[in-house]
């Protein structure tokens, strides 16, 4: 796919398609094409203006699909290799590009690595002083891959390329911030040695972001400091906070491309954060900034749900979907509209992906903000939370005036 040009519509397919999470394997008839029911979804994502697909894990797994115990096959929940080839059939002729989630950090417990690492049988799989597999962050579910066993590395890109060969644009790197920047630089470059065109996204909660692009050859990355100062300066009407966080995005964005969202499947919902009118705010600011955005599933619908801090945390974040986009509720149409809005404006000025954002005025409820493109293009922002919500897009051939 033409990165430049990539929005992403997020799913999180096992809790999208409605899979049972929790003690499935003993159950009869859970075993189902569930990934064929992503087909009115594909065209509701054209619809809306994404031209990429960026799913959640869809690899077998025991639980929420971050304990992956076969890389090579499609979740029996899902579906099977043949319902993946057809998914990504369905994807191609709609123009979509898909992206697959790997867990290359860790696999699950029950992996056969992991079994046959606890019985001495491998040396893939990290083993801790008291004989069982080492846990990544204390996860009993989790055993930590061997990343300095070029083994590990072999079974990387072997995944990752039958996948590749299978018709997926790219791979989103789970926990990439866990796993030695050294290992994805030898990895990815062995990877585009056959598949040039293909898409890294790593997953970068905290640390030096475009070190990780940089040193890693990876794409892009996901910036969550951004994330973090969307919604919180709006919630607080503190946009002092966010003045701080743009320019530190600049930075970061002069050394590479950032991946940009208000939402994922691992974050209290933006509409539970900010309200409706918040939402929509924050989504406006996402898609004025350089960056690669993404939509996480029925943030653009304004759905709500709030992260816990209990074992199943993500639950509220990863609800079912209906059937068909038509048997949605009619409240969040207005929302879909908004970001339908915001998209299109971005399709018609896609120099905004490399784009220079320079503050030009802030208040505690006002911003403004100039975001210039690399052959003197130039969109001018401003936003007020004074009294309502509202915001105002200047291009040179266009304005955009939105109330919330």
């Amino acid at each position: 796919m033409q990165i430049d040009h990539a929005i992403w519509w997020q799913i999180y397919p096992l809790g999208a398609l409605g899979a049972p999470i929790r003690n499935w394997e003993n159950t009869p008839g859970v075993a189902a094409p569930r990934l064929r029911k992503i087909a009115p979804w594909l065209d509701y994502a054209v619809n809306l203006g994404c031209n990429g697909i960026l799913l959640a894990p869809i690899f077998q797994s025991s639980t929420h699909g971050y304990d992956t115990t076969d890389y090579f096959q499609i979740d029996p929940r899902l579906g099977n290799n043949s319902d993946f080839d057809w998914l990504i059939n369905q994807a191609t002729a709609r123009g979509l590009a898909v992206i697959l989630d790997g867990v290359f950090n860790h696999v699950g417990v029950q992996h056969p690595l992991a079994q046959a690492a606890q019985a001495g049988e491998s040396d893939l799989v990290l083993m801790g002083a008291d004989g069982w597999p080492q846990h990544w962050e204390g996860n009993l579910d989790l055993a930590e891959l061997d990343h300095q066993n070029p083994a590990v590395a072999d079974l990387v890109v072997e995944v990752m390329e039958y996948w590749l060969a299978r018709g997926i644009a790219g791979w989103r790197l789970d926990v990439a911030y866990a796993v030695p920047v050294e290992f994805w630089a030898q990895v990815i470059d062995r990877v585009r040695e056959n598949y040039p065109h293909a898409v890294f996204l790593g997953e970068m909660i905290h640390g030096d972001y475009p070190d990780l692009i940089e040193r890693g050859h990876l794409d892009t990355v996901t910036q969550y400091e951004l994330w973090k100062a969307i919604w919180s300066s709006i919630k607080d009407r503190n946009f002092y906070e966010l003045d701080h966080a743009l320019r530190r995005h600049q930075e970061f964005s002069d050394r590479g491309l950032m991946q940009i969202f208000v939402g994922n499947h691992d974050v209290s919902r933006i509409a539970s954060t900010l309200g409706d009118a918040g939402a929509a705010l924050a989504a406006t600011i996402l898609f004025t900034l350089p960056g690669l955005p993404s939509v996480y599933q029925g943030d653009e619908q304004a759905f709500r749900g709030e992260k816990g801090s209990e074992e199943w945390a993500d639950d509220a974040l990863r609800t079912p979907l209906p059937d068909t986009p038509e048997e949605l509720s009619d409240l969040g149409w207005w929302m879909f509209q908004t970001y339908q809005k915001l998209i299109g404006a971005r399709r018609r000025h896609p120099w905004l992906t490399r784009a220079t954002v320079t503050v030009t005025a802030v208040a505690n409820e006002e911003l403004q903000y100039l975001v210039t493109g690399q052959d003197g293009e130039e969109l001018q922002v401003s936003i007020s939370i004074s009294a309502g919500y509202s915001a105002t897009l200047t291009f040179a051939d266009e304005e955009l005036a939105i109330q919330f």
